[in-house]
């Protein structure tokens, strides 16, 4: 059986400067040294694995996204209520935060070239009151009976988790 993990992801830039300081930024990545390819391209780190930004002009794919763990949620949902970072596509959810089955919060917000990039905390409960307010339960939108009960997100504690 052959055993695998992702050590990167690929992600569209239509600027790779704005969108390196928005990773870097926003989401505490670090460039990285990059080899050269036929497009610029910009690795970042993210921990244990990789984001590399490549610039190409061409449309972004509406619904795709990755998914990333942080380590301070407040500072990051802080940040997209003050730069309108939110990618929301349905209207008729009233919050911009999901909770989980497993308890995790998610929310959704877009970089520059309009990629979705998934925001994820282990442990909702431990976030900060205010953060809460705008918090959706997932089994309110869709149901969340049987197997989807269960439904984990594969989040691993960051070493500066304390709470989480």
């Amino acid at each position: 059986m052959v055993s695998v993990a992702i050590n990167h992801v690929s992600v569209l830039a239509t600027d790779i400067e704005e969108s390196t300081e928005f990773y870097c930024d926003v989401l505490g990545m670090e460039r990285i040294p990059s080899p050269n390819f036929e497009v610029p391209v910009q690795w970042l780190q993210t921990g244990s694995g990789q984001v590399h930004l490549f610039e190409r002009d061409i449309d972004v794919a509406d619904y795709y996204h990755f998914g990333v763990t942080v380590d301070d949620f407040e500072a990051v949902y802080e940040r997209a209520v003050a730069d309108d970072l939110f990618a929301n596509w349905d209207d008729s959810v009233d919050g911009r935060i999901y909770r989980l089955p497993d308890d995790a919060a998610q929310l959704y917000i877009s970089d520059p070239t309009g990629n979705l990039v998934e925001v994820d905390y282990p442990n909702i409960e431990a976030l900060d009151e205010w953060v809460l307010e705008d918090v959706v339960d997932r089994s309110e939108v869709e149901d969340q009976r049987g197997e989807a009960a269960d439904g984990t997100l594969n989040i691993s504690k960051l070493d500066s988790d304390s709470d989480a």
